[in-house]
Parts: structure tokens; sequence; C-alpha cells
């Protein structure tokens, strides 16, 4: 009556959004370093290109999957699930995406103190 839950796309979800998370961030630690040593506006201004875009989208359409699989598991239809972990994702990826510009801007007009969390 109803068909097996998809638990390899739920693993493959899981695993590619853990394995572009990892890129992505060692992307984003090593771009901040090179800032960091030379303190050159065009390093944030590429940190904001296609380096750093490439893993976030392969992290979202990791979580997307993950979402969508995960909901499909507890006995959701396919197309609801769907429906319900896509704009999920892109609101909230939207969101971490908006923040870690504003983040990068700070740190580009204050440096390393505008984002001390002590200071508030």
């Amino acid at each position: 009556m109803y068909p097996d839950p998809p638990y390899f796309l739920f693993l493959a979800g899981f695993l590619a959004a853990i394995a572009s998370g990892s890129a992505f961030s060692r992307t984003l630690q090593d771009s901040v370093k090179d800032w960091a040593a030379h303190r050159s506006t065009r390093t944030l201004a590429k940190l904001r290109g296609l380096q750093l875009k490439v893993p976030y989208l392969g992290m979202c359409l990791g979580i997307c999957l993950f979402l969508g699989s995960g909901l499909e598991i507890f006995g959701f239809p396919t197309k609801l699930a769907y429906a319900v972990g896509t704009p999920l994702t892109l609101f909230t990826g939207g969101l971490v995406w908006w923040q870690l510009g504003r983040n990068l801007n700070m740190l580009q007009e204050g440096g390393s103190r505008a984002l001390d969390l002590d200071a508030f």
C-alpha cells in the first residue's frame, strides 16, 4: 500500500549537506584569514562570489533533500514533503546568507572588534 520510505535520499541529503558545509566552512575560514593578512577589500568582495556560493548552494540542496525525505519517512506524501521542505530551506538559507553578508560588512568596516559579542 505504501511505497518504501526514501532512506537513501535521507542519508544522501545529510551527507551532501555535511560535505558541502565543511567545504563552505573551510573556504570561509581561509578567505577571512587571507583578508586579515592583507586587509584587502577585494578579498571580501571575492568572498561573496562563486567560490563561496557553490558550497553554500550544495549545502542548501542537501538540507532540502534531507528535510523532504525526512518528512516523507514520517508519512507525508512526496509532493507535500518537498512543498514544505523547499520553502523552509530557501527561507532559512536566504536569512543565513543575508546575515553572513552583514557580518562580513561589519568585519570589513570595523575589523574583528566589530564582531565582539562581549561589547554588547
